[in-house]
């Protein structure tokens, strides 16, 4: 598992965390899926019980994520802001938080969508990825370059976390 996991890890980062940081996340969650129990006897500061919607393992990954790798917002404009600051000045966006606010989801999130698809073109661009079940944010996603979407899904899948593009996520209900 840790190694799926380590995969996992480096693909959604995209470069934002160190080789250490991810090792030592994927370590953790591995123990935390091995053996629960264990794992939080030896980590009593955790605060996760039985009554959460997902694994201790995918629980351990979700919480050590940062804010530049996993995103979480109740609003599309404020995806947008998280995203726009996890790549900083230098990078320019043509589409504003505000020019978000009065569309509704499926539009702001294929306007996002369409603007992270020009970035890193020579990857793919950037996709949008649901990850995990959002606990306490309506929104909750990671980047990938699009040459690893498919490797992204495949691990997520064997790590027992869903992941699914975000935008023909959204999509699908409005075409049944």
């Amino acid at each position: 598992m840790q190694t799926v996991l380590t995969e996992l890890i480096t693909k959604i980062s995209s470069g934002c965390l160190a080789d250490e940081d991810i090792q030592r996340i994927a370590g953790e969650a591995a123990q935390a899926y091995a053996d629960p129990q264990a794992f939080l006897a030896a980590n009593p500061d955790i605060n996760y019980d039985d009554t959460f919607p997902i694994a201790l393992g995918e629980w351990v990954v979700v919480g050590s994520l940062p804010d530049t790798v996993l995103f979480q917002a109740d609003t599309y404009p404020d995806l947008l802001a998280a995203i726009m600051a996890s790549f900083g000045p230098e990078v320019t966006f043509n589409i504003k938080p505000k020019q978000l606010n009065k569309v509704d989801g499926l539009t702001a999130l294929n306007r996002i969508q369409v603007q992270l698809s020009a970035l890193s073109k020579d990857l793919g661009g950037y996709v949008l990825v649901n990850f995990s079940e959002p606990l306490d944010d309506e929104l909750q996603m990671v980047l990938v370059y699009g040459q690893d979407l498919a490797r992204v899904l495949e691990l997520s899948e064997q790590a027992g976390i869903t992941a699914a593009p975000a935008l023909p996520a959204l999509q699908a209900p409005a075409q049944v």
